[in-house]
């Protein structure tokens, strides 16, 4: 199966880099069956690469977490410029800041343990890439195996007294153009729990969280595409904004 895994993780990353070579879905033979094989494939199209953050996130409060590793290189200050993409897809997200490390260890860590880790909350905006043609069209765990569409992340200024936050009950306004859309509170419910898990078992093959990492926890306005030119902008009532203007 080592062998499958490579093949398909170089065509992921070939697809990444060149829109000629982007896939209609992972040839058969190729496609993982389960999540581990998924993220066998995700973590060998990252090998050799700086991390410098998670997404992580689960479609409801119940169902189970899912998470991808973020490179360095795509992580932005707001507001950002960024270059036009093929898919420029966008999402309203909250992120976390590690202030500590948590490495891999044999007793897993409580909510305690990570709420202290957390040094600072931030507004930010997910930007969506795919290795697919129609990313929508793949089965769920293709879509693991890409990242989840992850393409970079921009993250705005530092909510340091963010634990007394009801994230629950804060309204996002996505505004891409004159287009607006607004919504309330995380689908996923309690973010913290998604970042339990991610510390306890969706970073250990990479080591555990580290200090300066970001998380982001999955989106609170679904898909957006971005038009080229397009100029966003993500402000949570009483947390702050990111913004981000991609090339044309």
């Amino acid at each position: 199966m080592t062998g499958a895994i490579e093949q398909a993780a170089a065509l992921l990353r070939a697809a990444r880099r060149d829109p000629g070579q982007l896939l209609p879905a992972l040839p058969d033979g190729l496609r993982p069956a389960d999540a581990a094989t998924a993220y066998a494939i995700q973590q060998a199209v990252a090998a050799g690469v700086a991390i410098g953050g998670w997404k992580v996130g689960a479609p409801n409060p119940t169902a189970p977490c899912f998470c991808a590793p973020m490179p360095a290189a795509g992580l932005h200050a707001s507001p950002a410029r960024l270059p036009a993409g093929r898919l420029r897809g966008v999402e309203a997200e909250i992120a976390f800041r590690l202030g500590r490390d948590l490495p891999p260890r044999a007793t897993p860590y409580d909510r305690a343990e990570v709420i202290a880790a957390l040094a600072s909350a931030h507004p930010a905006i997910e930007v969506l890439e795919s290795a697919y043609l129609d990313p929508r069209t793949v089965d769920p765990l293709s879509g693991l195996a890409d990242s989840v569409m992850h393409g970079g992340f921009v993250h705005g200024p530092a909510v340091t007294a963010w634990q007394g936050v009801d994230f629950a009950s804060v309204t996002v306004t996505q505004t891409i153009g004159d287009a607006v859309r607004t919504a309330t509170g995380n689908p996923a419910g309690d973010m913290i729990r998604l970042v339990v898990w991610l510390a306890n078992e969706g970073s250990r093959w990479a080591g555990g969280l580290r200090a300066g990492q970001f998380v982001t926890c999955g989106s609170w306005t679904g898909f957006t595409p971005a038009p080229a030119g397009a100029r966003v902008r993500v402000a949570f009532a009483g947390i702050g904004e990111a913004a981000a203007e991609f090339a044309a």
